[in-house]
Formats: structure tokens, C-alpha cells, sequence
């Protein structure tokens, strides 16, 4: 588990950068309403950064319809683009995904897409994406 970040700011600062549902899931592992998402149906060929820092995350190639309420990817940009972290909150066993760059909480990893190369479905809150499309 990494402890230190590249960027490590304080609450007050992330504040000030960002929106309060933007802070509420990117710095207190909150989760955004299902089927709310700006980018739950982006369908362009782009890139998914990281809200808060930039980190580059997720190509759109990789990304795929789960039917789950969340964008989903079957696999990071990079193999370190992102952490993964025990997640046993709210009584269940997930896997928390977090930004390597700075620490935000992304959303949860889940090992039920067999439809996808890596059988893996990366779900992520799209308030904790920014995307920037292919020109």
C-alpha cells in the first residue's frame, strides 16, 4: 500500500480545486448516484485523467458497457497508473481504486467482466474523471 503521493495537498487546498460532490468522492470515498455520470455514455476515442491531479488513467478503448450504472474499463492506461486497496467498508469485500498519483479514491475493481481481455471491470465514478477526447 503506498503512503506518499506526488501530490499532497491539504483538505483546505483540494477544497478550493474542487467541487463538494468532486471532494466528497475524490477525498472521502464517496460514491456518485448510478446512471448519473457525465461519462457513463461518452462513446468518443479519448483519454480519462484523474479530476484531481491529471494522472493519466484510462484509454477509451478500454472501456466497455457493463450495465452497472458506472463507467467501466477493463484495465488501467498503465500498470501503475492506479493502487489497489482492501476495501471492507459498508460490510462487504471490495477492492478499492485509487489514483498513484494522488491518492483519490476512483471507485472499485471488480474480477466479473469474462466478456473483456483481463476479465476485470474497473468502475469508476465519472465525477472523479475528467476526459479529454482523441482529435
Amino acid at each position: 500500500m503506498q503512503l506518499t503521493y506526488d501530490v499532497t495537498w491539504t483538505d483546505q487546498q483540494w477544497r478550493e480545486k474542487l467541487s463538494e460532490q468532486e471532494f466528497a468522492v475524490l477525498r472521502r470515498a464517496g460514491t456518485e448516484r448510478a446512471g448519473t455520470g457525465e461519462l457513463l455514455h461518452e462513446s468518443r476515442e479519448g483519454l480519462y485523467t484523474c479530476r484531481g491531479c491529471g494522472q493519466e488513467l484510462f484509454r477509451a478503448e478500454t472501456k466497455f458497457d457493463s450495465h452497472c450504472g458506472w463507467p467501466s474499463f477493463y484495465a488501467p492506461k498503465e500498470s501503475d497508473a492506479v493502487e489497489l486497496l482492501e476495501d471492507n467498508t459498508l460490510g462487504m469485500r471490495r477492492t478499492e481504486v485509487r489514483c498513484r498519483r494522488c491518492g483519490s479514491h476512483l471507485g472499485h475493481v471488480f474480477p466479473d467482466a469474462p466478456q473483456t481481455p483481463t476479465g476485470d471491470r474497473y468502475c469508476m465514478n465519472s465525477v472523479s474523471l475528467s476526459f479529454t477526447p482523441d482529435e
